[in-house]
């Protein structure tokens, strides 16, 4: 029977390999349609039916069927006569009617529909998933209406209207389980830090109880089309012991993962961020100094079209645009070679790709009378439509820029674990007049700490070089990571860095105010 099952697997791997072709990359995309590898949905069916007792047997449930990568393997890893049902949902029949002919004979009931839609039978012990991975925008408003309803009345979960499908189908399955069935996940570990996961955290701790959770290394992409970063959730069907402790691994693979620790579920409902773990220990944050204490961080400029709204200067004097309507910005970070801008006697950068931001208050009509190059340069935003643009339009003047002052510092926004630096971001001394755009984060000095810098003008100095000696694990922890390593900060998280060692290049004062928690310095 073996023998059997493994062609079979051979025989499916081909079909799925097919029936993808047959598809656009963005169908596949826009329908979170991404396969589960053969190897990866063995180990996890061995670690689900691990978690049974010996003697119990399975009652299988998978919600997004596909081909049936999971049911293949449940047939190689547990004997026939333990199944005792298997059941099955697939909403594509381009993927549902080949696998209902595939698995003809074995057992398997599955259903061409909607999983979403279907009345629940709270019998499964055994529920494995990778449930399409559609993004909100994809969702249609009637649809989330129905989703959030009918997942509040599953689970109890108050699902965000930004969260993806994914996040519904987890608390939707809730009514199909059995008291004491195991569930397993494999899911965009995105909901462990964004703001929409936290309905999905406080079900993992309060209503099951978690068991596991690990993510893999985000080099390691699961899915070769799908940049995202993947961990795998694992949970009974029971309320959570008390003093109880969850399982984090990273890396490797799930039976022999490259770092392990548990973690105690009141921590993880302190903490914001489980991604932190396990590469990081649980920390008490109310008596840790955090960037926060020393600086603002706000999120650089978003023009709404950088192309128009940000010329060389070279182009500007070809135009004949007036300079005094022009702000200097720095370039991006790839045009960026130094970590330290200097200023010319303009106060402009003392750069080489040098680049100005269209910055006026001035209205048309008088740009019309002043400056009539400038004004049949507006002429041509208009005949690109971008006036009617989402960030133009919600401007006063559709050209005016939001207020974003020259920062003294920036870092840079997007970064990788990898970087042959081996810093994953950048922090950059900016002596300029320049402002940044949406690819930096901006960092203003509060009132501490400006303080501090007119007692000592080195300080800023000693704190960039700091900054940028940081070990990588301290900012990657605070961040958010996407298939293939690419992470990013926003500017909460930016702020939350642990920053003790400001504290000590402070010999001045001993005044650190806690705004962390109030959120009183850091843009939402």
């Amino acid at each position: 029977m073996s023998g059997i099952i493994a062609a079979k697997e051979q025989v499916r791997l081909t079909l799925q390999a097919s029936l993808d072709a047959e598809k656009s990359h963005d169908e596949r995309n826009r329908l979170g349609q991404f396969a589960t590898p053969s190897g990866l949905a063995e180990d996890i069916v061995r670690y689900a039916v691990a978690l049974l007792p010996p003697a119990v047997k399975v009652q299988f449930l998978d919600p997004a069927f596909g081909t049936g990568s999971f049911y293949s393997a449940l047939l190689r890893v547990v004997p026939k006569e333990r199944i005792a049902e298997a059941l099955g949902f697939e909403i594509d029949s381009h993927y549902g009617e080949p696998a209902r002919k595939l698995w003809k004979g074995t057992g398997l009931v599955l259903t061409l529909a909607d999983f979403t839609d279907e009345e629940p039978m709270p019998r499964i012990n055994v529920l494995i998933c990778n449930p399409p991975y559609v993004r909100h925008h994809h969702l249609h408003n009637g649809d989330k209406t129905r989703l959030q309803a009918r997942t509040q009345q599953a689970s109890g979960m108050k699902i965000s209207g930004l969260a993806g499908l994914y996040c519904h189908f987890l608390g939707l399955t809730h009514a199909w389980m059995a008291e004491g069935g195991v569930a397993g996940w494999l899911i965009p570990s995105e909901f462990m830090d964004v703001n929409y996961g936290q309905a999905v955290k406080r079900y993992l701790l309060d209503r099951v109880t978690l068991l596991h959770i690990h993510r893999f290394d985000p080099t390691d992409v699961q899915f070769a089309d799908a940049l995202v970063s993947s961990a795998i959730v694992w949970f009974r069907n029971e309320r959570p012991p008390a003093d109880h402790e969850v399982k984090f691994t990273f890396g490797g693979t799930l039976f022999e993962p490259r770092i392990t620790r548990f973690i105690p579920a009141r921590a993880l409902a302190r903490e914001p961020k489980w991604t932190r773990f396990p590469l990081a220990d649980v920390r008490s944050r109310s008596d840790i100094p955090t960037l926060s204490d020393y600086f603002r961080v706000k999120r650089g400029i978003a023009t709404g079209d950088n192309n128009f709204f940000i010329l060389p200067e070279k182009e500007i004097a070809a135009r004949g645009l007036p300079m005094e309507v022009f702000t200097p910005i720095l370039p991006s970070p790839r045009h960026l070679a130094q970590d330290e801008v200097k200023a010319r006697k303009d106060g402009s950068p003392d750069i080489d790709h040098r680049l100005f931001l269209l910055d006026t208050k001035l209205p048309e009509e008088e740009i019309h009378r002043r400056y009539p190059a400038l004004a049949a340069y507006l002429e041509e935003g208009k005949a690109k439509g971008l006036p009617e643009r989402y960030l133009c339009t919600h401007r006063s003047l559709w050209y005016g820029q939001e207020d974003r002052p020259p920062a003294p510092m920036v870092c840079t926004y997007l970064g990788r674990g990898d970087a042959k630096s081996g810093r994953p971001f950048r922090f950059i001394l900016n002596g300029s007049h320049a402002t940044v755009a949406n690819v930096y984060l901006a960092l203003y000095p509060t009132p501490l700490m400006a303080r501090e810098m007119d007692r000592d003008p080195n300080l800023l100095r000693k704190v960039w070089s700091a900054l940028n000696e940081l070990p990588p694990e301290v900012l990657l922890g605070e961040g958010r990571v996407y298939g293939g390593g690419l992470h990013k900060l926003e500017p909460r998280e930016l702020s939350n860095v642990p920053a003790a060692f400001i504290t000590d290049l402070l010999p001045h004062t001993t005044e650190i105010p806690r705004t962390k928690q109030l959120g009183l310095f850091a843009e939402t």
